[in-house]
């Protein structure tokens, strides 16, 4: 039964507020994540003072920012060096507003899919919103007014031009196989089985080259090792936010941890079947374990950033839009036509 709108409002209310409380919290533990798994990854214990496990110290880091003076050098252009971080952080958080984390659920017989919103372009609609968001960091690097700062934001906005292009042919197979935009549409075309026992997901299903060109592009994207070049401290001291300090910093900071979180959503979509998984027991455990295996999914791939961060060294800037170009992009391709050949066959 479709909701009256006064219900749909409210249901959209109290879905964004959850959501956007869980999306902060995941980012602020998913630095301490990393902290923490690096740290053993270098023999050291990483955070363990505040809080068990050092559990707290994502808080302490908060209000840290928040009581941190906050610096302007006389130098930058103000509307923009103000605005930069705010448009950064804005894009990132409303990317999230149409990524589905399970099935629908019913209460006194109304439908509330568990989604801020559903639009059939959902896709289209990520790309769109993090493609923008590169903005924040460029206009950070130009209202700077510093060489360093500049550097920074025009790397920031070659790897997205350079990339962005061998993301999106990554995903044209999914869609072609699926045959919609809709997030939840191809989720729900990867249930099912082969066989009776491996997973109908898109990774088994002729799209692994896809997933890798994804990958690689989705770390690029994010400017994370061995891609973080815009902010590179061995020759641009920081990059685009060197100039930045206090919640201007901090929002930089979450919009990176944003993307991340945002890129494992769109892989677990469309290549690793959404919140699809083994459902078992009673009635309220079936509602739950979707949920359940849609984070498990998410986790597994920001260890995967993290596992990476600790063992591949940086690349020079060369070799970065050398791999894109000349590699990235022709497997692309390649997967592409592949892909429509197979489908047509």
């Amino acid at each position: 039964m479709a909701l009256p709108i006064w219900l749909f409002i409210l249901a959209s209310v109290i879905k964004s507020v959850i959501v956007l409380g869980v999306l902060l919290t995941a980012v602020a533990y998913t630095v301490w994540l990393e902290r923490k798994v690096v740290g053993h990854m270098q023999n050291r214990w990483g955070p363990t003072r505040v809080g068990p496990f050092g559990l707290l110290q994502p808080a302490a880091d908060g209000l840290k920012f928040i009581f941190k003076e906050d610096l302007t050098p006389p130098h930058v252009y103000k509307p923009l060096f103000i605005a930069a971080p705010m448009i950064a952080l804005i894009f990132a958080l409303t990317s999230i507003s149409v990524v589905p984390f399970g099935n629908s659920f019913t209460i006194h017989g109304y439908t509330i899919p568990l989604q801020i919103t559903d639009v059939n372009t959902g896709l289209l609609l990520i790309l769109g919103i993090t493609s923008i968001g590169v903005y924040g960091v460029a206009l950070a690097g130009w209202s700077s007014n510093n060489k360093y700062s500049l550097l920074g934001g025009l790397r920031a906005s070659a790897q997205m031009v350079s990339y962005e292009i061998s993301l999106g042919l990554s995903l044209v197979g999914v869609l072609i196989m699926s045959g919609s935009f809709s997030l939840r549409a191809i989720v729900d075309a990867q249930s099912g089985h082969f066989w009776g026992f491996i997973p109908r997901w898109n990774i088994f299903h002729g799209q692994i080259i896809g997933f890798f060109c994804y990958l690689i592009a989705a770390y690029a994207e994010t400017n994370r090792i061995p891609f973080d070049l815009p902010e590179a401290e061995t020759e641009l001291v920081a990059g685009y936010h060197t100039e930045y300090s206090a919640m201007k910093f901090a929002m930089f900071f979450m919009a990176e941890y944003t993307n991340m979180i945002t890129v494992a959503c769109v892989a677990t979509l469309l290549f690793f079947g959404g919140w699809h998984g083994p459902l078992f027991g009673p009635p309220l455990v079936r509602v739950i374990l979707p949920l359940f295996w849609f984070a498990v999914k998410i986790f597994a791939f920001l260890f995967l950033y993290i596992w990476v961060r600790g063992t591949l060294p940086r690349f020079r800037y060369d070799q970065l839009m050398a791999f894109g170009w000349k590699f990235l992009l022709p497997l692309a391709l390649v997967n592409l036509i592949a892909t429509a050949i197979a489908v047509a066959w």
